[in-house]
């Protein structure tokens, strides 16, 4: 008997002992403002990468004067009438979360058979934190 009270109590601590209070990494403290920046007006060292980077996909962060550009491409497609949406963009305790999904053309959009290349680049405040894209 004094057997199984010894071996229930060593089971309850390491149950106990296991438990912390953590937050979530991803836990959303504040929605980040930004702006799209228009094809061509990037900054110029950021649009010479994004000229070198556009025919695959890509993701990267560039920093200016107080400013955080973010930058995702998807690559060559092969026709036109291809967007970017953002999905979110916020600040966790940890790092910035940016969240974007390609749109194909729709059904009564006319593309052209050529060779399209989707990029966007979002500018917001500075935020000294790793960006996760999703």
């Amino acid at each position: 008997m004094r057997k199984m009270v010894w071996i229930f109590m060593a089971g309850c601590m390491l149950l106990l002992s296991g438990c912390s209070v953590q937050t979530n990494e991803r836990e959303k403290l504040k929605d980040l403002e930004y702006t799209i920046v228009e094809e061509g007006k990037a900054p110029e060292g950021l649009q010479a990468i994004l000229e070198e980077k556009r025919k695959e996909p890509f993701k990267l962060t560039y920093e200016e004067e107080q400013s955080l550009y973010i930058c995702v491409g998807y690559g060559e497609q092969k026709t036109s009438g291809y967007s970017i949406a953002v999905n979110e963009l916020y600040l966790s305790e940890n790092a910035v979360y940016f969240d974007t999904s390609l749109i194909g053309p729709s059904r009564e959009e006319t593309v052209a058979e050529t060779p399209s290349f989707p990029c966007l680049v979002v500018k917001t405040e500075y935020v000294d934190k790793p960006v996760v894209f999703h």
